[in-house]
């Protein structure tokens, strides 16, 4: 991969993170109801599904997610499924203050939102695509494979990172709105709404 094709890839990968997807909108909702720092903590479940996925792509594992049609489908529906129950609790929630001052409590929670994190990018076949399709785009085959899906891997996650602090940091302040239950419930089910599109949305992606 020459520093051309890295430079060219920065941007169009960087485009790809900020895109409003499920992930994102999740961060903006807790940040929204919980602040920052828990947003931000738990978007390192969706870091970790997405190493997993890198680690898939740079063995040659995800060329058999690719080509078969059973294992694309069902992880497409499982994903699917997922969010249109995450929508479903956020629909019928009133969105509580948790208090922080327990930290097990705190730490209980910080794991469950890592957790809905993981499984909603795990479970998102646009983000298998990305791996398979997208990122095998910039490399040269040329040249050693592994360095240079490492060195893209790396680049995506850092971008994401980024992406997940920039859709924390929008939530925070959307919080403030949040102040009564009415708007809470109502901005729930707009959320709800959203991840219950993105859901359905899912069962219409194909492998291409």
């Amino acid at each position: 991969m020459s520093l051309a094709a890295w430079l060219f890839f920065l941007p169009a990968c960087f485009a790809i993170n900020l895109a409003p997807g499920p992930n994102n909108l999740l961060s903006i909702n807790v940040a929204a109801r919980h602040g920052f720092v828990k947003a931000f903590i738990g978007g390192t479940g969706r870091l970790l599904a997405f190493a997993l996925m890198l680690a898939l792509a740079a063995t040659g594992l995800a060329v058999v997610l690719h080509a078969s049609e059973w294992v694309f489908l069902t992880i497409k529906v499982a994903g699917a499924a997922y969010l249109i129950w995450l929508a479903i609790q956020l629909w019928r929630s009133d969105a509580p203050t948790i208090d922080t001052s327990q930290g097990q409590a705190q730490d209980a929670a910080l794991m469950r939102l890592a957790r809905q994190e993981f499984f909603v990018a795990a479970g998102n076949p646009k983000a298998i695509l990305v791996f398979t399709a997208f990122l095998p785009q910039f490399v040269d085959v040329a040249r050693p494979i592994l360095p240079q899906f490492a060195a893209l891997g790396a680049s995506f996650l850092i971008l994401e990172w980024v992406a997940i602090a920039l859709y924390s940091w929008a939530g925070m302040y959307l919080g403030k709105w949040l102040v009564r239950a009415k708007v809470r419930r109502y901005f729930n089910r707009c959320c709800g709404g959203f991840l219950a599109a993105i859901g359905v949305s899912f069962l219409l992606v194909r492998r291409g």
